[in-house]
């Protein structure tokens, strides 16, 4: 095999290399990948580990800054954001060869329903019966969380009861009272007013609270 190469290497200023190796029943690939090409091999590697060490630190940096807790993904985007063009595969790449890896913590998962508190809940129209045949008839509206690299989001809904479509939603780092009014409004301005409408959800202080008792009061369709 290597006389053939050399004579594909000496005559193919003469004549196509892929019509010498198929005489040669030898394939081009072999004839251009082995073994002249090694060194060039050696030094695309001798290339990619010089990148990977001018990384590392900025790597650990930013997982050091970030108290051990992101992944190669957000880690890449503080890459990114530093004008490092890299991939997040090679970021996760060097951080598992590394063992650069975000420490395992337990969260308490949030609790979304504080139902202590002094404010005084609107009626029960619904009474456990949720389901409804006609659209904009009743609403459904709650909140949910969603756990996340950068810690919890919050996600509040409003469903209708008889399309089982979420019809107004809103997201933040927060369940304040703003969140839920947010989906409200969108809800609202999808759907438009609908006198008659039951507006339902839990006992919890965003609800029951001032803020959003005003929002419903002020648009004067919705039954709270």
């Amino acid at each position: 095999m290597t006389n053939k190469r050399a004579f594909v290497t000496a005559h193919k200023a003469q004549y196509a290399a892929s019509i010498l190796c198929r005489l040669l029943e030898i394939s081009r690939g072999w004839f251009y990948g082995f073994p002249a090409s090694q060194p060039a091999r050696d030094q695309r590697q001798a290339n990619r580990d010089a990148r990977d060490q001018a990384l590392l630190p900025k790597i650990k940096t930013f997982f050091k800054a970030s108290k051990k807790c992101c992944g190669s993904k957000r880690i890449h985007q503080d890459l990114l954001a530093d004008s490092e063009v890299v991939s997040e595969r090679r970021v996760a790449r060097i951080m598992k060869e590394h063992k650069v890896s975000p420490l395992l913590r337990k969260r308490r998962k949030p609790i979304t329903t504080d139902s202590n508190h002094k404010l005084k809940p609107s009626p029960n129209l619904l009474e456990q019966k949720f389901h409804s045949q006609t659209p904009n008839a009743v609403w459904l509206a709650d909140i949910t969380y969603i756990d996340t690299d950068e810690g919890w989001l919050y996600l509040a809904g409003v469903k209708d009861m008889a399309t089982r479509e979420i019809v107004g939603w809103a997201m933040e780092d927060h369940m304040r009272a703003e969140l839920c009014c947010a989906a409200l409004e969108m809800a609202l301005g999808r759907r438009g007013p609908v006198p008659g409408l039951i507006h339902h959800s839990d006992r919890g202080g965003q609800y029951a609270g001032g803020d959003y008792r005003k929002l419903i009061k002020r648009r004067n369709s919705l039954n709270p």
